[in-house]
């Protein structure tokens, strides 16, 4: 556990270090002012000045923080903020800084997706074998079918027809597939599994091959593009209720993931342990990203959404009401993350 916790501390670090560090920059080329720049939460282990900025580590990697000059909009009124204040900074710099954060973390996934791609095999879509009565052999495929698109939706790996076929719920699947060098078209009609409690194809995908060269960057787009998906699809079943309070994770089922799957990969070799974390890291990544644009008070995209308003509007909201909303955003974030904490700890102790 104590190699997973580290392991969970780097990429964590890594992630979260990205993120403020894309707010820091275009806050920098904007000509906005960072008051604070730390990485971690809690007591304060080591700290300097440099400029106009004071940078600082804390004890705990779990978070970190770019302070802008006047981010506060409650302080507006009570203290005169000059050009370079985040508060009076153009809106579309504004915007920019505060995308700065998420794009970091696509940018950073995208990078390592490409070195997990160059040394790693891909998973092409190709039914490797059927199930007895199989749905998609009814629909006239066989194996060896390369899967070219799903209900219009292009695929390039295995994975991708698994989740479009998860969230398809039983619904007919209009298939693009090759044999032989020639497209053909079906539709499927998924099966329902009494004992697994959903919807199958009835197929095993799976035909792996090396990706090499500058090819390596078009695969690592697919890699970034499917997480992506899997990502904001999830959050659909969250909000549609499809998914319980077990099937979200904070910190400590994060930990508990990475435990489990280092003790899974451990006997394949050091080089399937980072091959695997890296794969997982890229997940995260991009689960930060989309995660920090949602439109919710005090998180990245609900501060989008009052620049955008303003944008639209031709004025700022005005600065009581933008603060009041976001401290209520960040009471209610507090909660959520106090409620995971103790629903992981709760659910890895039953």
């Amino acid at each position: 556990m104590a190699i997973s916790i580290l392991i969970f501390f780097l990429m964590f670090g890594l992630l979260v270090t990205s993120h403020e560090l894309g707010h820091f920059l275009i806050a920098k080329a904007g000509g906005i002012r960072v008051n604070e720049f730390f990485i971690g939460m809690g007591p304060t282990l080591w700290k300097k000045q440099k400029g106009e900025t004071l940078y600082s580590i804390k004890l705990l990697p779990i978070g970190g923080a770019c302070v802008f000059d006047g981010m506060d909009p409650l302080a507006e009124e009570k203290e005169g903020y000059d050009e370079r204040s985040f508060l009076n900074a153009p809106v579309w710099r504004r915007i920019a800084t505060l995308f700065g954060g998420p794009f970091a973390n696509f940018l950073i996934g995208y990078i390592l997706a490409v070195v997990l791609v160059l040394f790693s095999a891909w998973d092409f879509p190709v039914i490797s074998q059927m199930t007895e009565d199989s749905a998609a052999q009814e629909a006239g495929m066989l194996p060896g079918d390369k899967i070219i698109s799903v209900d219009g939706e292009k695929v390039y790996m295995a994975a991708e027809v698994t989740l479009i076929s998860q969230f398809a719920e039983g619904s007919p699947m209009d298939i693009v597939y090759e044999r032989d060098g020639e497209r053909h078209e079906t539709t499927i009609l998924p099966k329902y599994s009494e004992e697994a409690g959903r919807y199958y194809m009835g197929i095993y995908l799976g035909e792996y091959g090396a990706i090499e060269g500058p090819q390596a960057l078009k695969y690592a787009w697919y890699q970034v593009r499917y997480y992506f998906k899997n990502t904001y699809r999830s959050l659909a079943l969250l909000v549609k209720g499809r998914l319980s309070k077990d099937d979200v994770s904070g910190p400590v089922g994060m930990v508990k993931m990475v435990d489990d799957t280092y003790d899974e990969v451990r006997p394949y070799g050091i080089s399937a342990v980072i091959l695997t974390m890296l794969s997982l890291t890229v997940l995260l990544s991009i689960n930060l990203g989309v995660m920090n644009l949602l439109p919710l008070p005090a998180l990245d995209g609900g501060r989008l959404v009052f620049q955008f308003i303003e944008v639209i509007v031709g004025k700022p909201v005005p600065a009581e009401k933008e603060g009041f909303v976001h401290m209520i955003g960040m009471i209610a974030l507090m909660g959520l993350m106090v409620f995971i904490l103790f629903n992981d700890i709760s659910k890895f102790t039953r």
